[in-house]
């Protein structure tokens, strides 16, 4: 089997991982961070969005200007308002440099997405 398709992510070393929400095997998620991961999720759930998620993780350096993901067949005030979806989904970061914008997967959010999804029993 191959590995050429696969993406080496960056190590973001000065963002601990806080998961948002305890695991769904600790207990009952409150109403409070049901509505938080539902954001998330549901601002994942867009196929365009997923792509453009996927191409600023697992773009060079951890980050992607505009100008380098917006190439998923839809026109640009689209992937304008998906990657705006996204920030408010607080699933990227953005910063403005001269005329264009570069995105971040925001710190923690996809180990704390995934920590919340564990179903390994949690210990205490």
């Amino acid at each position: 089997m191959s590995n050429s398709g696969m993406v080496e992510l960056p190590v973001l070393q000065d963002a601990p991982v806080v998961p948002c929400c305890p695991p769904i095997t600790a207990g009952e998620l409150s109403a409070a961070d049901a509505e938080k991961m539902a954001a998330m999720f549901k601002a994942l759930s867009d196929p365009v969005r997923l792509r453009l998620f996927s191409k600023i993780a697992s773009h060079p350096g951890g980050e992607a200007c505009v100008c380098d993901i917006q190439d998923v067949g839809v026109s640009q005030p689209t992937v304008s308002h998906h990657l705006k979806k996204l920030r408010e989904a607080g699933l990227l970061t953005s910063e403005r440099r001269g005329t264009w914008v570069y995105y971040t997967v925001a710190p923690s959010v996809v180990a704390g997405m995934s920590a919340m999804l564990d179903l390994r029993p949690t210990t205490g």
